[in-house]
């Protein structure tokens, strides 16, 4: 019997979902104004939470809940690692860190992995419809942005394995629909995915503040520059006095 799960998800994480788009950071990239530091921070970011969510789900692969859920064509974690090697080079693992909320983040995906793995179902929703949604979109934007190449840097974006979007999204929109789960625990996890989103929002608000210190730097340094040109003017100008 279907649920109507997906429905209810979208629904029920649309107000969350449209915060979490109005954060700074989310409003720059989608006009394209971002810096290849900020960017990488993010593909850092993200690394260690598709490395939690994917370690999750293959633990809890055979759980009546999780099983339905279960297509690790979606996997993120070795495209990102691709990103990071572009980003950082061949020893980006001594180079990164997950940020405070981003640490917060991999705790709620471990702890719910032992404890009620049925809400993995949340976060893989979360993250990967909006992957498959609008990646190809915000690949193009990243690439025109950062001037990258078609392959350099977005690999991410790419699911390789999943030749029809729309019709793979169908098919998770299905299983979700019949995942055998009751009405208490629909209530759950759909309170749970606006628990992701609003995770996801701290992220970009701490990618946020530090792109904002960023171009605070960029200005004070074409500030300094100009008043170096300027009093050289003004030296030359008095020469010739």
């Amino acid at each position: 019997m279907s649920t109507n799960l997906a429905q209810q998800l979208r629904e029920g994480t649309t107000k969350a979902h449209s915060m979490a788009e109005n954060v700074s950071f989310v409003k720059s990239f989608l006009v394209g104004v971002i810096d290849k530091k900020s960017y990488r921070g993010l593909v850092a970011n993200l690394f260690f939470i598709y490395s939690a969510l994917e370690k999750a789900i293959e633990i809890n692969k055979h759980h009546h809940v999780v099983q339905s859920i279960y297509f690790p064509e979606l996997n993120r974690k070795l495209s990102l690692q691709k990103d990071l090697e572009y980003y950082y080079g061949p020893n980006w693992e001594t180079q990164i860190y997950p940020s405070p909320a981003t640490k917060i983040y991999v705790d709620r995906i471990t702890n719910i992995s032992f404890n009620q793995p049925e809400l993995l179902i949340s976060h893989a929703y979360t993250r990967y419809m909006g992957d498959l949604s609008g990646g190809q979109i915000l690949k193009r934007i990243a690439q025109t942005a950062m001037n990258l190449s078609s392959s350099d840097g977005t690999a991410f974006y790419n699911f390789d394995d999943i030749k029809d979007d729309k019709k793979f999204k169908s098919i998770y929109r299905q299983a979700l629909d019949n995942a055998p789960i009751n009405h208490i625990q629909i209530e759950t996890i759909i309170t749970e995915a606006n628990i992701a989103f609003n995770l996801n929002m701290r992220i970009f608000e701490e990618l946020n503040s530090n792109f904002i210190k960023i171009i605070g730097m960029l200005l004070l340094s074409v500030i300094t520059s100009l008043r170096r040109k300027l009093f050289k003017i003004k030296y030359y100008l008095l020469q010739d006095v």
